[in-house]
């Protein structure tokens, strides 16, 4: 078994040999899946080559013309029978024959879309984080605002009304200011509720686990008959990216089953390993079809952020048994330095 030979067509960068005259005279799988050139064929000048200027007699092939000393090049080459593509070249001279000056260069393709799109991959998830970043950011301030603005006047107009209560006599007017309280009563509340689902200050304070134990306390007085029940081996805090991206993931699991799945019980469950944190949210509610649904704003965001912390989703549903969620974010992820 000529093991060389199966390298040579095994490698994924497209690799020729050529002669001065840059006709082919060897070339591997990958050359040929990528240009669609085969042996005898006569490589294309790339686009850079075609129009650069010479010096009399100076060979127009720039990496011939350098021979084999440019150990990297980027340009566009066309493909057979479609378009000129951007490719990142090297080569080098492997053999000079001395009686006949017979040359064979060594050349080494990569497509460089591939990079490109991955490149762009890369900065669109840098950038949605950073206006995750920002979202939250404002969702902190607002709820600092509500907080200490609107709830603390709320809280001034109420003392206020207990205290006018206590001196007015009319029974008819003491009637009305105490509905007039109740109603304050209830917007305090609102705010409160309002302050919390912008940014839980327990996020900040104590961490995620208190944030989402307080979150499912707070569900369990909404709905009576839903259990809830959160399994965790992890108490540590979090990164702040981490924390607020897992407790959103969450939150939005929540939302939808109380809004969908008709679910009895939910099961959440923070498990951290050696390599990672997984982290699983079970219900038994009615199901739906993931595919349908798997472009849902809710869905899709709850992906974004976990894949904001490199981590993994995985959704699965059976119609009539219930729905899991399955994520997986690495442990460098999550750790905080020092740690």
């Amino acid at each position: 078994m000529n093991y060389a030979e199966q390298l040579f067509h095994h490698l994924q960068d497209g690799i020729i040999i050529m002669d001065t005259k840059r006709e082919i005279k060897k070339i591997n799988q990958a050359a040929q899946k990528l240009m669609g050139w085969r042996v005898g064929d006569v490589v294309p000048y790339c686009a850079y080559c075609e129009s650069r200027p010479l010096q009399l007699h100076e060979e127009r092939c720039y990496l011939i013309a350098n021979q084999g000393k440019v150990p990297y090049f980027e340009s566009k080459l066309p493909r057979v029978g479609e378009y000129l593509i951007n490719v990142e070249m090297s080569n080098a001279l492997i053999y000079e024959a001395d009686d006949t000056q017979e040359k064979h260069y060594l050349l080494v393709i990569r497509d460089r879309t591939i990079k490109e799109q991955q490149e762009k991959a890369r900065l669109s998830k840098k950038m949605l984080q950073h206006l995750t970043e920002a979202k939250e950011a404002e969702h902190k301030r607002l709820s600092q605002e509500l907080h200490d603005g609107v709830g603390q006047s709320l809280y001034s107009v109420a003392i206020a009304m207990d205290n006018l209560s206590l001196v007015i006599e009319d029974e008819a007017l003491h009637a009305y200011i105490k509905e007039v309280r109740d109603e304050v009563g209830k917007a305090m509340a609102d705010v409160k509720f309002y302050s919390q689902s912008l940014r839980p200050k327990s996020l900040d304070q104590l961490g995620l686990i208190p944030t989402v134990e307080n979150l499912i306390e707070s569900l369990r007085k909404k709905r009576t008959d839903l259990t809830i029940t959160l399994h965790t081996n992890c108490y540590e805090r979090l990164t702040a990216v981490a924390e607020i991206n897992i407790y959103r993931v969450v939150q939005e699991a929540l939302h939808n089953i109380m809004k969908y799945a008709e679910a009895q019980q939910v099961t959440i469950t923070f498990e951290k390993d050696r390599f990672g944190l997984r982290i699983c949210i079970e219900d038994d509610g009615i199901g739906f079809d993931v595919e349908a649904k798997r472009e849902g704003l809710g869905l899709l965001h709850m992906g974004e952020r976990i894949s904001q912390l490199k981590g993994e989703t995985m959704i699965q549903s059976i119609l009539g048994e219930g729905t899991k969620i399955n994520a997986y974010i690495p442990k460098n992820e999550w750790l905080r330095e020092g740690e």
